[in-house]
């Protein structure tokens, strides 16, 4: 009789672990439910990666793009929330550029602890020719759910490896939902 009472219990507690997971996966974190994007303000949509003819790759009209100044693309990964990006530059000592994101109208920093280190990616160039840049993994925007878009500042900031302060290169605005847990 203990044993059944003992199985009962471990199994109630599953199923309520389970039912509390599924809750809030349905239900979503709220986080974005009340913002609203500004309509005086340039805002772009990342590219979308998801197309299953394209093998989560960059399409080819990207991959031939010629750029004549420092310019940032965006890409929505296979789900909404994971995103890709592309960096093109001119002459940069040796370092690691890497992004932060902020809501725009509240300014709030996305994924603020994870996000540096997850978009992080090696870069130099000692020419005067545009270079692109571009990571081979997508990183994770985790605040907001899907079907709930907003408005996000990308930055994208520089490290030197010889040392020295970080510096911000370059920042756009984009529409994007966050990851659904």
């Amino acid at each position: 009789m203990t044993e059944l009472l003992f199985g009962g219990t471990i199994a109630a507690f599953v199923f309520y672990a389970i039912f509390l997971f599924f809750i809030e996966t349905v239900d979503g974190d709220k986080w974005a439910d009340n913002l609203k994007i500004p309509a005086n303000i340039q805002i772009d949509t990342p590219m979308d990666l998801a197309d299953p003819t394209m093998g989560s790759q960059r399409p080819d009209s990207v991959l031939t793009w010629t750029k004549i100044k420092t310019d940032f693309q965006l890409y929505n990964s296979f789900q909404p929330g994971l995103y890709e990006f592309d960096f093109w530059t001119g002459k940069i000592e040796s370092g690691t550029i890497f992004i932060k994101a902020f809501e725009i109208t509240q300014e709030y920093a996305l994924s603020a602890d994870r996000l540096p280190e997850s978009s992080a990616i090696k870069i130099h160039n000692a020419t005067d020719s545009i270079l692109k840049f571009g990571t081979t993994s997508n990183f994770t925007i985790y605040e907001g759910d899907w079907g709930k878009p907003y408005a996000t500042r990308f930055e994208v900031w520089f490290k030197p490896d010889k040392g020295g302060r970080e510096r911000k290169l370059f920042m756009k605005n984009y529409k994007i939902e966050g990851w659904q847990r």
